[in-house]
């Protein structure tokens, strides 16, 4: 899914990034909160999360405790350690926001792709497309 692995023809690539903001301007969700969701929701932990993706467990819950503030609803149902240890699970809302996040992540990938081959490709000259005139 990450445009940044998928196959490119030519000598030109184009590369975009979404998110999305609160009215302030705060991130609320992107290709960064989906990964830690992901990586939760494998793991079951966000202790295993945080290591697995190189960050900091405050860091990581931080970024989740402010989606969850701005939404005004919970990404993940928490259970607190003891005998049989803790761990979290996704919410409902968390599994549909990753999906819809993940739709409309493909859709902006494949117009701007579609984009970019329709107006700064079909204008460069021949040679720097590695086409040939025919």
């Amino acid at each position: 899914m990450d445009q940044e692995f998928s196959e490119k023809k030519g000598p030109f690539h184009v590369r975009s990034k979404i998110w999305i903001e609160d009215g302030k301007g705060q991130v609320i969700f992107g290709l960064g909160r989906l990964r830690v969701l992901e990586a939760v929701d494998r793991l079951g932990s966000l202790n295993a999360a945080a290591r697995e993706l190189k960050m900091s467990y405050r860091g990581l819950w931080g970024k989740i405790k402010a989606t969850e503030e701005s939404l005004g609803a919970p990404l993940l149902m928490r259970n607190t350690g003891g005998v049989s240890g803790g761990g979290s699970q996704l919410t409902d809302l968390a599994r549909t926001l990753m999906a819809e996040f993940r739709t409309m992540h493909t859709r902006v990938v494949r117009e701007t792709d579609s984009c970019f081959e329709d107006t700064f490709v079909a204008n460069l000259p021949q040679e720097s497309t590695g086409k040939e005139d025919t």
